[in-house]
């Protein structure tokens, strides 16, 4: 999320002086370029890990600062949800056992950060791209990081669209709803690589890292879940681009791009035009006391810090992102690989990163000059299309149709593996985890094909919610193995998850596909739909959606010879129903449920109607 020391811009004057500082920059660093100023003959790769705390259930946990506080490592660090943290790990150079050296940190850390988290109320450390668990109520700005930055950006993001955020995504099944925070943007977790480049290589090299984009993310997919509906095989990308889309209907702002995006056109000369289109298609956000005159400052001899350029790329979100940094005072730039998702596995991930790296090392010659052969929404549309089916896609690649799975296991394997040893990365390293690429493209057995295949069997016998739980409590087990996930038998049962039924919340037991009726629906489609259901309790709604009565079998019972073509639901419904929310413990529900003599619980969560609880299904649940 950037630098913490940052502010909104809320005058012309810091919105001036802001700018000023921002062309500057890009001034600078088009000198540096010119003048041949960064560094050479040596490439260093890096990664941060993002990770979700859970508690000993499988839900969310919000104890991010109190782990932060007793891990007391500089690695780790907090992320924009209370339920995530972060490991930034130390950069190494790109050559011998690097990729090992980074399962072995990463592991290392990880199962350090799991055994102090577990001394804090039971908590747990889980590597997915989208945690199964999640649900609506845990997007509230309470679970928001505490810190300055992030509750900037979320102000500043409702400002400016005036209205709340919209989320609609359809896959196999469809979500659609409004949130009031950017806090949607924290179910997203991923395993970000970065990669130094040689400037004499940028342009082609970025070039080539959008090409291979689709590729690289189909064999990587492992997020087709959110709040339990089963959508894209890499729902993060659809679902970062939404959860902080600025564009409001007025378009009063300059921005006609989403801040999260795959780009618009190929680089044809510099890396410079990235940060003009930057400049040209975003309005600044942030600011802090920016004191560095960049071209005084090269002027004079020194490197500068270009600050606001890296404010300003800190609130753009491209899927492959231009960075410019320094090692011990020397200037580099690097790809930001932002695109893949966090685990399944450490080795998965590890196996990610040799393989994106290996196929950018690894460019035939015959890639160059993209811009000049091959249209870019060519390479875009390989990029969606690998977000919404993963392994399954089949990519338009340079004038000919072919599969993710035969295209990377004829094409870009071998190139990965030719990239890796001119790197001189050692062939015990290339072996090891090329072949867990192969071993899965080959079975296509992903992460998100086993999270999807093991999520369908799971909601055959037990609730979304027991189901979502069961499913994380599999993730852990599995993760805890370090088997990679192509050798991850499907999960068929709930014999990982123990839980107490009595003292178990609402949500986990509810029923959820809830059918209801509108206020002015005919009583006699009311009857109907409660018979060919053989349901005996129906929720009344508004327009708005919102729970305003209840009828039962009885209510039908009472007009029995009456003309039900004119009576509608709300003159027969019940008004003042008794509700709960879905933290409800189970023995909770069934004594208010026996002390008011009544038959079902509708369960609402932020004003919205969730799940309804029946006796049928407490009989089910609780000992008789």
């Amino acid at each position: 999320m950037g630098s913490q020391s940052v502010k909104a811009i809320e005058s012309l004057r810091e919105r001036k002086e802001f700018l000023y500082h921002l062309l500057n920059d890009v001034k600078a660093l088009e000198m540096m370029l010119e003048q041949d100023m960064f560094e050479k003959g040596i490439q260093r790769v890096g990664a941060e890990q993002e990770l979700c705390l859970v508690d000993k259930n499988f839900r969310p946990s919000c104890n991010a600062i109190k782990v932060l506080e007793q891990i007391n490592d500089r690695h780790f660090t907090t992320e924009l949800a209370l339920f995530n943290l972060e490991i930034n790990l130390d950069p190494l150079e790109l050559k011998n056992d690097c990729f090992s050296q980074i399962d072995k940190d990463l592991t290392k850390l990880i199962s350090h950060g799991d055994t102090i988290a577990n001394e804090i109320d039971e908590t747990k450390i889980i590597l997915t791209g989208i945690l199964p668990t999640l649900r609506k109520r845990d997007m509230v700005f309470k679970n928001i990081t505490p810190y300055p930055r992030y509750k900037v950006l979320n102000k500043i993001l409702k400002d400016i669209r005036g209205d709340d955020f919209m989320l609609k995504i359809k896959g196999v099944d469809e979500l659609i709803l409004n949130h009031k925070s950017i806090l949607f943007e924290a179910c997203n977790t991923s395993f970000q690589v970065h990669l130094q480049i040689p400037v004499n290589e940028m342009v082609d090299k970025y070039n080539w890292a959008q090409a291979i984009a689709g590729p690289v993310l189909s064999i990587s997919a492992n997020s087709p879940l959110l709040l339990g509906r089963e959508l894209w095989s890499e729902t993060r990308i659809a679902l970062f681009q939404q959860s902080v889309d600025l564009r409001n209907k007025s378009y009063l702002l300059r921005e006609q791009k989403p801040r999260v995006s795959f780009g618009s056109s190929w680089i044809k000369n510099s890396i410079i035009e990235l940060y003009q289109d930057d400049i040209v298609r975003y309005t600044p956000l942030l600011t802090t006391d920016l004191k560095e005159d960049a071209v005084a400052k090269l002027n004079r001899g020194e490197i500068p810090k270009l600050e606001a350029i890296g404010i300003h790329n800190g609130t753009i979100y491209r899927w492959n992102r231009m960075c410019y940094g320094q090692n011990n005072g020397v200037p580099h730039m690097r790809i930001e690989n932002r695109y893949i998702p966090a685990g399944p596995t450490v080795k998965d991930e590890v196996a990610n990163a040799l393989f994106w790296i290996g196929v950018m090392q690894g460019m035939p010659d015959k890639y160059k000059k993209l811009d000049a052969s091959t249209p870019f929404n060519e390479v875009k549309g390989n990029f969606i299309n690998a977000a919404r089916t993963g392994i399954n896609t089949y990519f338009n690649w340079f004038g000919r149709g072919i599969s993710a799975r035969r295209l990377i296991l004829e094409e870009l394997l071998p190139i990965a593996r030719d990239g890796l040893l001119k790197s001189k990365i050692d062939k015990a390293d290339i072996d090891k985890y090329l072949t867990i690429i192969e071993k899965r493209a080959s079975s296509r057995h992903t992460g998100a094909q086993w999270l999807k295949y093991s999520n369908r069997i799971l909601k055959t016998k037990m609730t979304k919610d027991i189901a979502n739980a069961t499913l994380t409590a599999h993730l852990y087990k599995n993760q805890k193995s370090g088997k990679p996930v192509h050798e991850w038998e499907i999960a068929k049962d709930n014999h990982v998850l123990n839980l107490d039924v009595g003292i178990s919340k609402l949500e986990k037991f509810m029923t959820t596909e809830v059918f209801v009726v509108k206020e002015n629906d005919l009583v006699e489609l009311v009857a109907k739909i409660m018979e060919w259901r053989n349901i005996h309790h129906i929720p009344v709604v508004d327009d708005n959606n919102r729970l305003t009565g209840l009828i039962t079998k009885t209510n039908i019972l009472e007009i029995k010879g009456q003309d039900t073509n004119i009576i509608v639901a709300k003159d027969i419904m019940v008004k003042n129903i008794i509700t709960v929310d879905s933290e409800t413990s189970i023995e909770k529900a069934n004594k208010i449920m026996i002390d008011n003599k009544i038959g079902c619980l509708p369960i609402i969560e932020l004003e919205d109607l969730v799940g309804i609880l029946t006796k049928n299904d407490l009989s089910k649940l609780l000992p008789s």
